[in-house]
């Protein structure tokens, strides 16, 4: 049977230092879950561990992960897991984000952006995958985005990063789920971080608090999807079932 979400679990968690990550993170530690951070900037890495500590948990330790190196995936999971005494969730919120415009004029930004949302994302989620099975099963939380729910112009290559990973995702939990792999995609809308500071904000748009709870309830349900804020999952229910030809017209 997989392990249900509860208090306490051991969590290796990547992408904890800024906004959605960061507001989980310490949802998560003072709840009394015991965290280990990677990441790829030591200095951050080392802030945002004194201040999970200030928020109740105990001894944050971390270690270096960069989503463009996968040969650093294994030994920072590895460490993680030596530290914990084992471990029951991986979460990961890395990524990067930016616009159809600078994606289109830059390949080499193109290409980055490619390779950490999907490509190293997904081998990161295979290392997670083996050493979570290896040991009974357990939790995979994973950020990826309503931007994958369908094709539209103005996110035509970040969407098509995310649709790669939500489906692999979805897949991850069909296969293994029975196994006590529970796999949870996070679709978050549009969220006031500063990966979207500047940019136009639409309705429905949400903090990073409020998201972080949506997904500790999803995770604490067992759910294998939640949109966050909740009423993207409506909004994107209709996105996906408008025809092509007002797709081509509508600028959403």
């Amino acid at each position: 049977m997989s392990r249900a979400h509860t208090s306490g679990q051991k969590v290796a968690f990547l992408g904890a230092t800024r906004g959605m990550g960061r507001a989980l993170a310490r949802q998560m530690a003072e709840r009394g879950d015991a965290l280990f951070l990677l990441g790829r900037d030591d200095e951050e890495l080392a802030r945002s561990a004194s201040d999970l500590e200030a928020r109740g948990a105990e001894s944050v330790e971390h270690a270096h992960c960069d989503l463009e190196d996968p040969t650093s995936f294994g030994p920072a999971l590895d460490a993680a897991t030596e530290a914990l005494g084992g471990l029951d969730t991986v979460v990961v919120t890395a990524g990067i984000f930016a616009t159809q415009q600078a994606l289109e004029e830059d390949s080499e930004l193109l290409a980055r952006l490619l390779r950490v949302d999907f490509t190293h994302s997904v081998l990161f989620c295979e290392q997670a995958r083996r050493r979570l099975l290896a040991q009974g099963g357990g939790n995979l939380c994973v950020f990826s985005s309503v931007a994958g729910d369908r094709g539209r112009k103005p996110i035509v290559l970040y969407g098509a990063s995310k649709a790669g990973l939500s489906r692999y995702l979805e897949g991850l939990d069909h296969r293994y789920r029975a196994e006590g792999l529970r796999v949870l995609t996070v679709k978050p809308g549009f969220v006031r971080t500063g990966m979207t500071a500047g940019l136009p904000e639409p309705p429905f748009a949400g903090d990073p608090e409020d998201v972080a709870r949506s997904v500790l309830k999803a995770m604490d349900r067992g759910d294998a999807v939640v949109y966050a804020p909740a009423p993207w999952r409506a909004v994107m229910a209709v996105i996906r079932h408008l025809p092509r030809a007002v797709m081509r017209r509508v600028e959403f």
